[in-house]
This record gives C-alpha cells, structure tokens and sequence, in this order.
C-alpha cells in the first residue's frame, strides 16, 4: 500500500472533522502527488503531540522557522509506511526520544493551515505519542528550544490549533482509561 492509499485509507476512517477530513480527501483524489512537499498547491503532512500522561505535561519545539511552540512533526518521506509512521519518526526525530508509542486509536485531530509561498497549505494529519516512563529530550536542528509545559501551560505559549489537539489527546487517553 502506498503512503497515499494509507492517507486516503485513514481518512476514509477517521470520526470526526467531517467538512476539513472531506477537504483532505477531495486533495488526495484531485492531486496524486498530494502527499509530497513539491505539491504547492498543499500537501498532507503528519504529526504527534508528545505527552507524560503520569505527569501531566506535553513536549513542544520552538519551531526554527516559525518562532512558534508547537507539536513535533512536518513532511512525509518516500520511506514512510503510514502516515503513523510518518508521524511517529517525526516526533522521534524532532524531540530525541526513544520508544515513544502512537495513542492507539489512530489520529486525534485534523488541522488545515496556511504556509508561506510557493505552498499553500498543510494539511496536517495529528496524532499523539506517548512518551516513555524517564524519557530524556534532546533537541534536534529544526528546533530553537524543546520544553515540558504543564497541561495548564499550553494555552498561554501556543497557539489555538495545539491546545485543542492537547484537549482532544486528553479526551482520547481518558476514553481509553474509562473504557
């Protein structure tokens, strides 16, 4: 399977965002190379919100280019498998850890934003990763600084698209606790 037909595959599946995950998909059908970074008219990219559940905290780059906190991730690769794994490489990559573990349930949000020229648009496909008990950060080229916020912390240093994939991550580790 390719790395487009598993995006079309997890869209087709993902609950939710009904009118932004039909966008997705009418760009995937539209645009075969829709998943690459040369597709200026946008392209799917992929994503993870590191969180410490037992400490009630997230991992977020200063993002070099943007001087923005946000999630770990960016663009998919020809060796990527999945958009999971396109995800979970990306957050590896950008905050250092080993043996970070996608939430299961497939993706938490879904988020459409603008870029500078000659893109257009990303459609970021947003997952949640799970760090490990001890886990050690080490920050990575792309990143000016990599910090631990406190859930009550995110608001006040982020922007309004990773408070609520915090939220929506939140909602999903307590519907997986409480069944």
């Amino acid at each position: 399977m390719s790395l487009h037909d598993d995006a079309v595959r997890v869209l087709e599946t993902y609950d939710g965002q009904e009118a932004l995950r039909g966008i997705y998909l009418e760009h995937l059908a539209a645009r075969p190379d829709g998943m690459w970074k040369s597709c200026e008219a946008g392209h799917v990219t992929a994503s993870a919100l590191v969180i410490d559940p037992a400490r009630g905290r997230v991992l977020l780059t200063l993002h070099k280019k943007l001087g923005m906190w946000l999630q770990m991730g960016g663009h998919c690769e020809p060796g990527d498998g999945s958009l999971a794994a396109a995800a979970l490489r990306e957050a590896t990559e950008e905050s250092g850890i080993r043996g970070l573990t996608l939430l299961p349930g497939g993706p938490v949000q879904l988020d459409r934003h603008a870029i500078p020229a000659p893109c257009h648009w990303h459609l970021d496909v947003q997952y949640a990763a799970l760090a490990p008990v001890g886990a050690v950060e080490e920050i990575s080229e792309e990143s000016l600084d990599l910090r631990w916020f406190a859930y009550d912390e995110v608001a006040a240093v982020a922007d309004g698209s990773v408070v609520r994939l915090l939220e929506r991550t939140r909602t999903a580790l307590s519907e997986q606790v409480h069944g």
